[in-house]
């Protein structure tokens, strides 16, 4: 693939956009090379409309053509009032963005700016011609390069996309297991920051829902065109909500504080122990999980029930330290064995 590795901080080799970009070079340039057309312009334009999806290809594409046009035509415009001069670079330049940016093309304003800058120290006479083979090699450059995101390794995410959820959910439940372990059995902090562990899962959660985003547009755009729809993504899409829903749960039970006392060493076993089994629980695919699931729950939601009565040294306004961290790890179990149901399913 050719985006930043969503998990473990490293960059992942661009191939596949290496290939594209290769290929959509090439054609362009000796497309451009047969017609008698100098291909720098269309050359550049290929490199920058290549885009993670085909669908944003197209849009992005009929956007930065009129883009294009009107910075070709500020530079004609002010190279045949002002010669190749440093005046000429800069209305060129400064108009053909603003231009754009009021007329809302925003996804041109690179090419558009390229374009204009690029095409003063090229055109010397016969200003109208240069002006429409500029429009024509930037059409090349965008045709050449959406065809090719459409059919030279079209972009997949399902892989990262799978990956990355997965490995989420074990990050949320380690977060959790220690959480537990920090209110319930130790007082030292130092060792395990719940507020950076968080963050980190909350950017992945958020990148991985650009993926799905661009999964969603690849799969519309291919559906549009007569190919079948993809049954499995509305489940990727259910298992990133709930592991939103999850994460939230997580950070309020990080701002919990509660008294450790209050809780039975037992009743301290059975959360560590069953938040243990969430955490395992991807290398298994057994539907006797979630009956155990179902057990361990109601052990907790007994255990919720005894800590409802408020306590006498709580103000009766306010719900009990206690009570609102059961809810909360309930509430993520709740949604564990959802997210395993979702996996499960046929």
């Amino acid at each position: 693939m050719y985006h930043v590795k969503l998990l473990g901080g490293k960059m992942r080799l661009p191939g596949n956009r290496i290939v594209k970009t290769t290929v959509a070079v090439f054609m362009t340039a000796l497309l451009c090379l047969w017609i008698g057309w100098p291909p720098v312009f269309a050359v550049i334009t290929a490199v920058v409309t290549l885009e993670p999806t085909a669908a944003d290809s197209i849009k992005k594409g009929i956007i930065r053509f009129p883009a294009s046009a009107i910075g070709s035509f500020y530079a004609v415009l002010f190279i045949s009032l002002f010669g190749n001069s440093a005046i000429t670079y800069t209305l060129a330049a400064s108009l053909t963005i603003l231009t754009c940016y009021q007329l809302r093309l925003h996804a041109g304003l690179l090419v558009a700016t390229i374009t204009a800058v690029a095409m003063v120290e090229v055109i010397h006479d016969n200003y109208f011609m240069s002006f429409f083979i500029r429009l024509g090699t930037t059409s090349i450059g965008i045709v050449v390069s959406t065809l090719v995101n459409m059919f030279i390794l079209p972009p997949n995410y399902m892989k990262d996309i799978n990956k990355n959820i997965k490995q989420i959910y074990q990050n949320l439940m380690s977060i959790l297991l220690k959480l537990i372990r920090l209110k319930l059995y130790v007082n030292d902090k130092k060792n395990f920051n719940s507020d950076i562990k968080l963050e980190e899962a909350r950017k992945s959660l958020r990148k991985t829902e650009e993926l799905i985003r661009f999964q969603g547009d690849e799969f519309n755009f291919l559906y549009s065109l007569g190919q079948e729809k993809q049954e499995n993504f509305p489940k990727l899409q259910s298992q990133i909500y709930n592991l939103k829903l999850m994460h939230y749960h997580i950070s309020n039970i990080s701002d919990v504080e509660i008294d450790k006392s209050s809780f039975l060493m037992e009743k301290v076993d059975l959360l560590t122990n069953v938040t243990i089994e969430l955490e395992n629980s991807l290398n298994e695919e057994s539907h006797q999980q979630l009956d155990d699931y179902e057990q361990k729950l109601k052990l907790l939601l007994d255990l919720y029930w005894q800590k409802s009565n408020p306590s006498t040294e709580q103000s009766d306004t306010s719900l009990p330290h206690e009570l609102i961290f059961l809810y909360e790890v309930i509430s993520v179990f709740y949604l564990a064995k959802q997210y395993q149901m979702e996996r499960l399913k046929d």
